[in-house]
C-alpha cells in the first residue's frame, strides 16, 4: 500500500447523517464529517465520495412490505440527491469546492454523472459527490461505490461505517467480538463476512480494488487511511 493515496473512493452511508436522530440531517455530524474530509483534502487527495440515502428512504425496507421494489428504488436514489446537495453545501461552507453528479437526469438542481468530467473536476481538487447510485434498481450504493470508484481509478474504496472494522461477529451482540486488522477477498467470502453487498464485493475483487473499513465519527481516522495507516480493516486481494 503507498504511504498516501493519490485518489479515494468514499462511500458514506445516509445513516451515517443522522447522527443520534432517527432520520434526516444532524447538521452537527454533517459538519464532523466535513472536517475529517477537508483534512483529506488538505493533504493533498483527490476526494470521490457516493452517499446513500437510508436516513431519508430506505426502499428494500418499503419494497418488503408491498411497495413496488423498483419505484422503491427509485425514491430510494432521490433520497441520495437530496443529501448529496446537504454534503456539497456544507463542503463549500469549510470553503472547498464540491460537484453533484447524478446518475438519474435531474438537470435543474443537479448535473448528470459524465465520467471525463468528473475525473476532470479530481484532477481540479474538487471534492466529487456520486448520487442517485448507480441508476438502476436492485442495486445498492454500495455497488455504485464499486462502480464510481473502478471508473474513476481510485486507489482504494473507504466505506465508512459506525463500527471501526470488521470484526467476526456482530460486536453489540457478541462481547468477544474480533476486529481484523486486514484481510483478503476470499477469507471474507469463506467467513461469510458481510463487508458490502455480493456485488459490490465481486466488482472490487475483480478490479483488484481494495476496501477500508473504518468509523466515520472517529476523529482522524479517516486521514489516517488516506496515509496508509493501519485504520480499521483493510480488505484487499
Amino acid at each position: 500500500m503507498p504511504t498516501s493515496f493519490k485518489r479515494v473512493l468514499l462511500k458514506l452511508s445516509g445513516e451515517a447523517l443522522m447522527g443520534e436522530e432517527s432520520y434526516g440531517i444532524h447538521k452537527a455530524t454533517l459538519d464532523g464529517i466535513v472536517d475529517e474530509i477537508a483534512q483529506v483534502v488538505a493533504n493533498g487527495t483527490e476526494v470521490a465520495i457516493v452517499i446513500g440515502g437510508g436516513n431519508i428512504f430506505r426502499g428494500v425496507a418499503l419494497g418488503s412490505t408491498g411497495m413496488d421494489r423498483a419505484t422503491a428504488d427509485y425514491m430510494g436514489m432521490i433520497a441520495t440527491v437530496m443529501n448529496a446537495l446537504a454534503l456539497q453545501d456544507a463542503i463549500r461552507q469549510k470553503g472547498l469546492e464540491a460537484r453533484v453528479q447524478s446518475a438519474l437526469r435531474i438537470d435543474q438542481v443537479v448535473e448528470p454523472y459524465i465520467r471525463p468530467k468528473a475525473i476532470r473536476y479530481l484532477e481540479e481538487k474538487m471534492v466529487v459527490i456520486f448520487a442517485a447510485g448507480t441508476g438502476n434498481p436492485f442495486f445498492t450504493t454500495d455497488t455504485a461505490a464499486a462502480l464510481r470508484g473502478a471508473e474513476v481509478g481510485a486507489e482504494i474504496v473507504l466505506k465508512a461505517t459506525k463500527v471501526d472494522g470488521v470484526y467476526s461477529a456482530d460486536p453489540a451482540k457478541d462481547p468477544s467480538a474480533t476486529r481484523y486488522a486486514s484481510l483478503t477477498f476470499d477469507e471474507a467470502i469463506a467467513q461469510n463476512l458481510k463487508v458490502m453487498d455480493a456485488t459490490a464485493f465481486a466488482l472490487c475483487r475483480d478490479q483488484r480494488l481494495p476496501i477500508r473499513v473504518l468509523s466515520v465519527f472517529k476523529p482522524g481516522a479517516l486521514l489516517a487511511a488516506v496515509r496508509g495507516e493501519q485504520e480499521g480493516t483493510l480488505v484487499h486481494i
